[in-house]
C-alpha cells in the first residue's frame, strides 16, 4: 500500500468511524457491533502508525488524547457568555414576559423552552467544520482551553456531518448521567477519596483534568443549545438553529418545545417540575428564551445576562426526617463507610428510608446523631443526603455515634492512615472483603490463574470452599468438578493452572496479595530490591523509602499491611502450599538464552497479545524496548506494522515476523 492508498483507506475509515458515532452516541440507533466498531478503530490507528503524517486533528483516533498536561491555556470567546438570569415562580415568569413585550412595542413573541440540564457551560470553535478548540465559560470573556478533554466526549463532532465554512462558535453543557454519577462516586468512596456533591460538581472536575484520559473514563455528555457566532447565515429562528445543528451531527436534546404565549411555556415548565426524576440525567430548572433572533438582538443584553432569555429555577427538594440508626458497611477494598438508617420519608420520586454519611468527618462537622431530625435530600437527584441536623429539635435522648475500632465483620483492628478520611479493615481475609481480594489474586496481572473468573469464585464463595486466598491452593479436581458446569476435564484445567501459579515470579505474589497504593509497577521493583517475600515483610520504612521509586504512602501502606497477624497468617499459609516467594537472582538471568537481547513489537500478532509476547521474551531473559534504535537485535512485525519497521530496514535491525518469532522463542 502506498500513501495514496493509505490516505483514501483512511478518509473512507475517518467517515465510517464517525457516522457510527453519530449512530451510536447521538441517535441511539446502533447499526453495527461493537466488535465490528472496534475493528474499524484499530484498522485506522495501525494506518496512521504506518502513515504518521496522514494524522490530522479531526481523526477519530485523537479523541483520547496523549500527556497529560502541565496546565491550562486560556481562550477568549469570539461572542462573551453571559449567564441567566433566574425567576423562580409564575409571578416573576410573568414580569420577564411583559418586559419582553414592552421592549418589543407588543409585536408576536414566541417562545422555546428547554430543560435545563445541570453541568458545565463549555463553547466549542469549529473552523470550516473541524474541531479547532473548546473552552469553559470561564469569566464569560475568557475560559480555560479544555480542548483534548472535549474531544474525548464521543457526542461532540471533530468534523461536521456537512460542510460549514468559516469559524462557528456553537455553546453546550457538559454533562455526567445520574447513573455515572453514583458509579463514581462509589468508586471515589470505596477508595477513601473525596465525593463530588452533585453530577454539576462531577463535570466540572473531569472536564478540568489536566489527564485526558481520566476524563475519557468519566463518560461525559454534552447537549449543544445554541451559537455563539456564525460567519456565514444563520437559520432566523432558534428553534430553526437547533434544528441545524442536530442535522450537524451535534446532540440536541429532544424535550424542546415551542409556543406561542408564556402561559404554555410555563405550563410545561411545571409539568417538568414533576417529571424531571424520570430523567437519567439532573436537570434544576428550565430555560425560556425569545425565538426570533432578529427579536433577540433588538432586545439586547446587560452586562451580565440576555434580556431575551430566563432561567425558571426549581425549588430544591429537600424533606424532614428521623435518624433511627447509624451502621457501619464494610466495603470491598475495606473501607468502613457510616450508613444512617431514616424513618421512611418520600423524596425525589422515590422513598428514602437510608443515606450514606461517608465518613466520620462528615458526621462530626454536621453534628448527626442517632434520634436526630435531620433535612435530607438527593445529591444530583441520585444519592440521598442528609443535609443538616436540627439540633433545636433535640429531646435530649440523642446518641453521639462513634467509629467503630474493629471491624463489625471480621473483629479486626480498623486502620486509618495519614491522610485519608476513611478508617479501613486491613485483613485480607475479611469476608466483606474476600471476593475482589480472590479476584485480584487471580487476575492476569496478579497470579495469572486461567479459567478462575467472577462465575468460578462466586461458587466457590457460595459454597465456603474458599475464606482466603491460600485456600485456592488445597482445591482438588473433585472439588472443582463439583461446581456447577464445571466437566471433569476444565476442572482438571484450572487446577493445573492454579498448581501452575506456584512457579510465578516474585513480583506476581507481591501485586496479587492487593496491598493498598502497590500496583504492578511498584512490585516489580519491590521484587527487585528484596529479592524475597520474607525480606519485604521484614522491611522498615525507611528501607522503603530509599528506594527511588518507592513514597512514604508506599511504604506505609507495605509496612502496615506486613503487620497484621491475619495477612501473615495467609501468607505462611502460602508458603505450606508451596507457592513461590523467591526472585530469581540477576545473576541466573545472565544464563538464559535471550539475556542481553532487546526486542521491539510493532503491529498486531494474531496467535498471541503484545503483552504475552512481552512476558515470554522477558522470560527468556530478553527486554523489550519501546522504540528502534542501534542497540535493538530484533523487531518483531505483525500485521500492519508501524514505522517501527521502516526505521529498522533503516538501521539494519533484523525483522521477525510472527513465524519466524514462533520458531525463535520455541527453539528455547
Amino acid at each position: 500500500m502506498d500513501v495514496e492508498q493509505a490516505k483514501k483507506r483512511i478518509d473512507e475509515l475517518r467517515e465510517l468511524i464517525e457516522y457510527h458515532n453519530y449512530r451510536y452516541y447521538v441517535l441511539d440507533d446502533p447499526e453495527i457491533t461493537d466488535a465490528e466498531f472496534d475493528a474499524l478503530m484499530r484498522e485506522l490507528m495501525a494506518l496512521e502508525e504506518q502513515w504518521p503524517e496522514l494524522v490530522t486533528p479531526d481523526s477519530p483516533s485523537q479523541r483520547v488524547g496523549g500527556k497529560p498536561r502541565e496546565g491550562f491555556a486560556t481562550i477568549r470567546h469570539v461572542v462573551p457568555m453571559l449567564s441567566l438570569a433566574n425567576v423562580f415562580d409564575a409571578g416573576e415568569l410573568a414580569e420577564f414576559g411583559r418586559r419582553v413585550e414592552a421592549a418589543l412595542q407588543g409585536r408576536e413573541v414566541a417562545y422555546v423552552v428547554e430543560l435545563k440540564v445541570d453541568g458545565l457551560a463549555v463553547s466549542i470553535q469549529y473552523e470550516d467544520g473541524v474541531f479547532a478548540r473548546g473552552a469553559t465559560r470561564g469569566d464569560g470573556e475568557i475560559g480555560e482551553d479544555i480542548s483534548p478533554n472535549l474531544k474525548t466526549i464521543r457526542t461532540i463532532p471533530l468534523r461536521l456531518r456537512h460542510p460549514v465554512p468559516g469559524l462557528l462558535e456553537v455553546r453546550g453543557e457538559v454533562f455526567m448521567s445520574k447513573e455515572s454519577f453514583a458509579r463514581l462516586n462509589e468508586r471515589r468512596e470505596e477508595a477513601g477519596q473525596p465525593l463530588f456533591a452533585n453530577p454539576r460538581n462531577a463535570a466540572a472536575g473531569s472536564l478540568r483534568q489536566l489527564d485526558p484520559k481520566v476524563t475519557a473514563h468519566r463518560q461525559l455528555d454534552i447537549y449543544v443549545y445554541g451559537v455563539g457566532y456564525h460567519e456565514g447565515t444563520a437559520p432566523e429562528t432558534h428553534a430553526k438553529v437547533l434544528a441545524w445543528l442536530a442535522e450537524l451531527g451535534f446532540h440536541v436534546n429532544e424535550h424542546i418545545r415551542r409556543f406561542t404565549s408564556l402561559n404554555e411555556a410555563l405550563a410545561y415548565c411545571e409539568e417538568w417540575e414533576e417529571k424531571r426524576f424520570e430523567l437519567p440525567y439532573a436537570i434544576d430548572g428550565m430555560v425560556i428564551k425569545v425565538d426570533s433572533l432578529a427579536q433577540q438582538e433588538q432586545l439586547g443584553a446587560t452586562l451580565k445576562s440576555p434580556r431575551w432569555a430566563v432561567a425558571y429555577k426549581f425549588p430544591a427538594e429537600q424533606a424532614e426526617t428521623t435518624v433511627e440508626d447509624i451502621i457501619i458497611r464494610v466495603g470491598r477494598t475495606g473501607v468502613l463507610t457510616p450508613t444512617a438508617l431514616l424513618t421512611p420519608v418520600s423524596l425525589a420520586g422515590t422513598t428514602v428510608s437510608k443515606a450514606s454519611l461517608h465518613n466520620e468527618d462528615i458526621i462530626r462537622e454536621r453534628d448527626i446523631r442517632i434520634g436526630d431530625r435531620v433535612i435530607v435530600h438527593k445529591a444530583g437527584e441520585v444519592i440521598p443526603e442528609i443535609v443538616r441536623s436540627l439540633p433545636e429539635k433535640r429531646s435530649g435522648g440523642e446518641i453521639v455515634f462513634r467509629m467503630p475500632d474493629i471491624c463489625p465483620v471480621c473483629g479486626t483492628g480498623v486502620v486509618r492512615l495519614e491522610g485519608e478520611a476513611a478508617r479501613r479493615c486491613p485483613n485480607i481475609a475479611c469476608p466483606a472483603r474476600l471476593r475482589e481480594n480472590l479476584l485480584h489474586f487471580v487476575s492476569r496481572n496478579g497470579m495469572d490463574i486461567m479459567g478462575a473468573g467472577p462465575a468460578l469464585i462466586d461458587q466457590l464463595l457460595e459454597r465456603e470452599m474458599v475464606r482466603d486466598v491460600a485456600d485456592l491452593y488445597r482445591l482438588t479436581v473433585e472439588d472443582l468438578a463439583s461446581l456447577e458446569r464445571m466437566g471433569e476435564k476444565s476442572a482438571r484445567k484450572i487446577h493445573e493452572a492454579i498448581a501452575g501459579s506456584k512457579e510465578n515470579d516474585l513480583w506476581r505474589l507481591i501485586f496479587g496479595l492487593g496491598i493498598r497504593h502497590v500496583g504492578e509497577k511498584a512490585a516489580k521493583t519491590l521484587a527487585s530490591r528484596f529479592l524475597s517475600l520474607e525480606r519485604l515483610m521484614e522491611a522498615s520504612i525507611e528501607e522503603l523509602t530509599a528506594i527511588p521509586e518507592i513514597g512514604p504512602k508506599i511504604a506505609e501502606s507495605v509496612t502496615e499491611f506486613f503487620s497484621r497477624v491475619q495477612n501473615r497468617r495467609v501468607i505462611a499459609r502460602l508458603i505450606e502450599a508451596g507457592v513461590n516467594t523467591r526472585r530469581q537472582a540477576p545473576a541466573e538471568a545472565r544464563d538464559l538464552p535471550l539475556s542481553d537481547k532487546t526486542f521491539v513489537l510493532t503491529g498486531t500478532l494474531t496467535e498471541m497479545t503484545r503483552q504475552e509476547a512481552m512476558e515470554v521474551i522477558e522470560s527468556l531473559g530478553g527486554k523489550v524496548a519501546s522504540s528502534v534504535s542501534k542497540k535493538t537485535d530484533f523487531v518483531v512485525a505483525g500485521e500492519n506494522p508501524g514505522s517501527k519497521l521502516q526505521k529498522a530496514r533503516e538501521l539494519g535491525v533484523k525483522v521477525l515476523d510472527e513465524n519466524e518469532f514462533k520458531q525463535l522463542i520455541a527453539n528455547h
